[in-house]
């Protein structure tokens, strides 16, 4: 009797990991070469029934997941063929078992709840010791599917109800919400107070992202309170450089270089309100930077492809902000507002990309039952005639393509 049962339960446990299992990543038949958007649609249309809208003249192409996690998975200014812009972690697709820490399918804009660690952490349970053995990034947001609401062709909506317990013991019940939209050339131009003509190829998206209290008790600073937590993921290149703005007449620090391990000086460079930070995928480091200093925007430049990326997001500098440090012994209510991450080899050798990381958060969620915050974070890609990418570099980021390629020369 005693062996029944226990043939029964590991029959149990196999057909549950079965069920949790991720198709395998497969052989992919496409036309188009690897790099190219039509290959990536190709490859997640095999594990995934994703959304694409396109704008009006089918060029601008983003694709959005339902199963995993309403990610904008990767985007394209030159439709099918042209090149790829988000990161997809294609082995990841053929793992034969869920990851316990995270599963890195990727994505040009995936959304996560914060904070990650301090006093009120998402990502480590009560008691345990803030190191990577016990980091777990919740199931809402790494391997569980979503819910389409509706679609269009310009438009998708995407929902999740789900419940966390944070490192001080709380459980939060709630709801989010995913509003996705692809932009026209025009609604960039009006956005980022910019011109541009047809020398330039771009894309772009918003993604307004919306938490609901639907429990029946206040977050506060009591209880600890979540935030919304914007990571865009990027292919870096040997001449990617991330760009972000900063108040320079502002006090205290820029920003905070240590996050796993201090920056090597080298790969961080500061001039005239405008943070560089080596992007090439081969030296893993993360800043964050606090809200008096950051402004509300950030982006990119790759030399090597000659793209100029821009991330546009909401920030109130007033605002309460959450430390999301793997630590418990500083304020966990004095936080980062914009966050950046170059990835590279782990002490073992291993890695999970390359790739790089451009983020936003939303200060903390303090509501009462049924109230809600909204976070809206946008993404655009120009590529095409450098004349017209320098303007505008300058005009967004306020520094030209040729000081960002000779920072780190």
């Amino acid at each position: 009797m005693k062996a029944i049962k226990i043939i029964f339960f590991l029959t149990l446990i196999a057909v549950i990991n079965a069920c949790r299992t991720p198709p395998p990543q497969g052989n992919i038949v496409s036309e188009y070469p690897k790099g190219t958007f039509g290959y990536d649609l190709d490859f997640l249309k095999q594990n995934d029934s994703v959304v694409v809208l396109n704008s009006r003249d089918g060029n601008g192409q983003i694709i959005i997941s339902q199963k995993y996690q309403a990610k904008v998975f990767t985007s394209s200014a030159g439709g099918a063929a042209g090149k790829s812009f988000g990161w997809i972690n294609y082995k990841t697709f053929g793992e034969k078992s869920l990851d316990p820490h995270m599963n890195a399918y990727g994505g040009e804009d995936r959304l996560w709840l914060g904070p990650e660690g301090g006093k009120f952490a998402l990502f480590f349970k009560p008691g345990t010791k803030m190191e990577f053995p016990n980091w777990h990034t919740p199931a809402a947001f790494d391997f569980e599917n979503w819910t389409l609401i509706s679609k269009s062709d310009k438009k998708a909506s995407l929902s999740k109800s789900t419940r966390v317990l944070n490192y001080a013991g709380n459980v939060f019940t709630l709801d989010i919400v995913r509003d996705i939209q692809i932009l026209e050339p025009a609604d960039a131009e009006k956005m980022l107070g910019i011109s541009f003509d047809a020398k330039v190829k771009s894309v772009g998206f918003s993604t307004k992202n919306t938490i609901i209290n639907t429990g029946v008790t206040a977050w506060d600073k009591v209880t600890g309170a979540p935030c919304l937590w914007n990571l865009d993921m990027f292919s870096p290149s040997a001449k990617t450089v991330i760009v972000v703005p900063y108040n320079e007449n502002d006090t205290g620090k820029v920003a905070t270089t240590n996050y796993f391990g201090q920056i090597p000086p080298d790969r961080v460079k500061y001039s005239n309100g405008i943070l560089l930070f080596k992007a090439d995928g081969k030296s893993r480091g993360k800043l964050g930077m606090p809200p008096n200093r950051a402004k509300a925007m950030a982006g990119s430049y790759d030399a090597t492809n000659n793209v100029l990326t821009i991330a546009l997001f909401d920030m109130d500098p007033k605002a309460t902000f959450l430390n999301q440090e793997w630590r418990t012994d500083k304020p966990p209510f004095s936080g980062d507002a914009v966050n950046a991450y170059n990835d590279g080899p782990l002490k073992d050798g291993s890695q999970m990309g390359p790739f790089y990381e451009i983020e936003s958060v939303s200060p903390a969620a303090f509501l009462k039952p049924k109230e809600a915050l909204t976070h809206q974070h946008s993404v655009f890609h120009f590529t095409g005639n450098k004349d017209e990418l320098n303007q505008i570099a300058l005009k967004t980021l306020g520094i030209s393509l040729q000081d960002i390629q000779a920072a780190f020369k």
